[in-house]
């Protein structure tokens, strides 16, 4: 019998994780039309236990998303509404006084969950948005000096809306860079919209998942396989090489004033790694570091006020960037 590494699943195990997280993904698409990419973002987000910022406008299905991806993985998901008068032991918990034992105890907040759904996060202002910095950072809360870690897998899914900034509190480049993806939900196409409201004219509740067929078709134990699949795909040193041009052409690029950091380069390593196991590979391409650059590095880049003023936008300086960085052969 072959003995692999104990960070290295046997290769049936990797199979039957990808599998499963193949099925999540055609599972999570009973309830949630027309998002297959913020689904595919998701996972990579799982398979890298990295943070996930969803920007789009409202009822576009953020929430369902989370809470189907939640459903067919059997994890625990919370949300919470950020809202102007949110404090940060609404979100990590405090201490609360017991007058039985004339003890302080520590009431956990609604991060302490493996998908925790931060609804509207530049509604609230900063001292809270810190709140979920050391969360999502050092996977645990400190409160009263004590650490308390969070449940694993943990990953912190947020939403912001693109249309409405007036009262918003934008987030700081130091949060956005914890983020490992920013995924844009686009509107459905008409096919897809006609599609989702055939569902609902059947009878689909967003409210009822089990009612509309979503089961739990993966688990702890496939993510943790997969991850370690992942960990152990291989990269060139052509495509670390690549990798690290795209970054720092960003940060020569004219319509930029800040581009991507050293942990951009590592996040786009990570992302493009999950993104070629998930194809059934275990090897990283060039096509597979396009494939995620913009999803990956898209909130790490800032724009001159001046190209901003001209109509540019990140991802399209992206695609210009992707464009003029030769790819290995």
């Amino acid at each position: 019998m072959t003995a692999f590494p104990a960070d290295r699943p046997a290769p049936e195990q990797a199979e039957q994780a990808r599998a499963a997280l193949t099925a999540l993904r055609h599972e999570v698409a009973k309830a949630v039309v027309g998002q297959e990419e913020t689904v595919t973002g998701m996972v990579v987000s799982l398979l890298c236990r990295g943070h996930v910022l969803m920007e789009g406008v409202p009822g576009v299905a953020k929430t369902l998303l989370v809470r189907a991806v939640s459903t067919a993985l059997s994890l625990d998901h919370k949300r919470i509404q950020f809202t102007p008068d949110l404090m940060p032991g609404d979100v990590t918990g405090s201490m609360v006084y017991d007058s039985r034992t004339a003890n302080f105890e520590f009431h956990e907040g609604p991060v302490f969950t493996n998908l925790f759904l931060a609804d509207e996060i530049n509604r609230t202002p900063p001292k809270t948005q810190a709140a979920l910095l050391e969360a999502m950072e050092e996977r645990q809360v400190t409160v009263a000096g004590e650490p308390s870690p969070l449940p694993d897998p943990f990953v912190v899914a947020a939403t912001q809306n693109p249309v409405e900034y007036e009262g918003t509190y934008p987030l700081p480049e130091a949060q956005l860079d914890r983020f490992l993806l920013k995924l844009v939900v686009t509107l459905p196409d008409r096919g897809h919209e006609v599609d989702m409201l055939g569902r609902h004219a059947h009878g689909f509740d967003p409210g009822d998942l089990d009612a509309a067929g979503l089961r739990p078709v993966a688990g702890a134990e496939d993510l943790r396989a997969a991850r370690a699949a992942v960990a152990a795909t291989s990269v060139t040193p052509d495509v670390l090489a690549y990798i690290v041009d795209i970054c720092r052409a960003t940060r020569s690029s004219p319509s930029l004033q800040l581009g991507a950091s050293p942990r951009g380069a590592t996040a786009l390593l990570r992302t493009s790694r999950a993104w070629a196991w998930l194809s059934g590979r275990d090897y990283v391409t060039p096509d597979d570091v396009k494939a995620l650059a913009k999803a990956t590095l898209r909130h790490r880049v800032s724009l001159r006020p001046e190209a901003e003023l001209e109509g540019a936008t990140s991802a399209g300086v992206l695609d210009g960037v992707l464009a003029s960085v030769p790819v290995p052969g």
